[in-house]
């Protein structure tokens, strides 16, 4: 790929930053990484956090006021609204300003636009409606969220997606404009893991031989459909089928789902590795996994996907899923409907034609995996059309 020379300062505004890891922290980082790296330079524009440890990256962070809200994934709420805060941006002499959330980060962003004309992106990564509907009691109040969003995804001087499927989600929100399809990269390299390594692997994580292995990675959290895997693979466990399904991750529901795992009788068949932040030690799970099972339909990219597929281990995902964009299925990955009873009956037809999955996960690593360096490539090359279309609008 080409990338235009033009050495463009980027802001990479995002509402979660380490220590809070999600799919968009791990955007942001990978974001700021790659300009920094390749292309020109990128300061993190984030909530502070009380257990920040911002001096091991080697870029600028730059944390404005926050609200700590303790929890398990460790939150905290942006609150940018002193005039100081907008000025300090205003001072960084940004080319054009990325935000990764139509949340706290995103307005800040506008207040500061009110003062210094500066060309904003929004990356519009996940399905904002699930949380507010789940999680916001009244419609007054959910109104007003879903206004909030829709104002601050609309001052953005570019809107861009990361799967057709998110584009749906703008549009629940009321959103008309245009947008942008920009997907997601993956930070881990390809690997090719021999029989060998792969044995050594095992050993040193206790997994056995010669099972199949499921693994789920991700968030602990209901609206996954984690409860659909434990119910698949609950119905296997009764037809006799033995394997093991490792569960990577941490998150509100992890305490839930434990209970659940033992009330279904899987607790022998799980291994549940809590949060990992090691990224060699996440893709070792990878490597070692026969099958990545993720029906989410709540995700609207799918980071685990690439990730699996970076380590030839294919997904079975749910068909028309976001998640499920660009797999054929029985080619790049499987496909499957959404219930426990079409996991587990595709999981039965395949989950010991170790043939089949080599396959499959071998054509998922050199069709649909992309670097993070070539995805952020892509987006740098858009920044400056960005800029230019700006330019010419501001008459600049």
């Amino acid at each position: 790929m080409n990338y235009l020379n033009d050495k463009l300062k980027i802001g990479i505004g995002t509402d979660a930053f380490p220590p809070t890891t999600d799919g968009i922290s791990n955007v942001a980082q990978n974001y700021a990484d790659q300009i920094n790296k390749h292309f020109g330079t990128a300061v993190v524009i984030t909530p502070k956090n009380p257990n920040q440890m911002d001096s091991k990256y080697n870029y600028e962070i730059f944390r404005y006021k926050s609200w700590w809200i303790p929890s398990k994934e460790g939150y905290s709420i942006g609150w940018p609204f002193k005039d100081e805060l907008h000025q300090a941006i205003i001072d960084k002499n940004f080319d054009l300003l990325h935000s990764h959330a139509p949340l706290a980060t995103s307005y800040y962003f506008r207040r500061v636009t009110q003062k210094k004309k500066i060309p904003v992106v929004l990356t519009y990564h996940t399905k904002y409606e699930y949380d507010i509907n789940r999680r916001v009691p009244t419609k007054p109040a959910r109104d007003f969220a879903y206004n909030f969003l829709l104002n601050n995804i609309n001052a953005a001087d570019e809107v861009w997606v990361t799967s057709e499927g998110t584009a749906d989600s703008l549009k629940k929100l009321g959103y008309t404009g245009d947008y942008i399809l920009m997907p997601n990269g993956c930070d881990l390299p390809l690997l090719n893991a021999s029989e060998n390594e792969i044995a050594i692997k095992k050993r040193k994580y206790n997994i056995p031989e010669n099972i199949p292995i499921f693994l789920f990675s991700g968030r602990m959290i209901w609206y996954k459909n984690i409860q659909l895997i434990l119910d698949a693979c609950t119905k296997l466990k009764k037809n006799g089928k033995n394997f093991k399904l490792i569960m990577v991750g941490f998150g509100a529901d992890e305490n839930a789902i434990k209970r659940y795992i033992h009330k279904s009788g899987l607790k022998e068949n799980v291994i549940w590795t809590g949060k990992i932040l090691d990224r060699q030690e996440i893709q070792d799970y990878y490597a070692v996994s026969d099958l990545l099972l993720f029906p989410s339909v709540f995700d609207t990219n799918g980071l685990v996907v690439r990730e699996a597929a970076a380590c030839a281990t294919p997904s079975l995902l749910v068909r028309d899923s976001c998640a499920a964009e660009g797999i054929m299925d029985g080619e790049t990955g499987f496909l499957c409907m959404e219930s426990a009873h079409s996991i587990a009956a595709t999981l039965s037809k395949i989950m010991d034609n170790k043939q089949l999955l080599q396959t499959v996960g071998k054509n998922a690593q050199s069709k649909i995996y992309i670097s993070w360096e070539d995805a952020v490539g892509r987006a740098y090359n858009r920044y400056q059309i960005v800029i230019e279309n700006f330019n010419k609008k501001n008459n600049l």
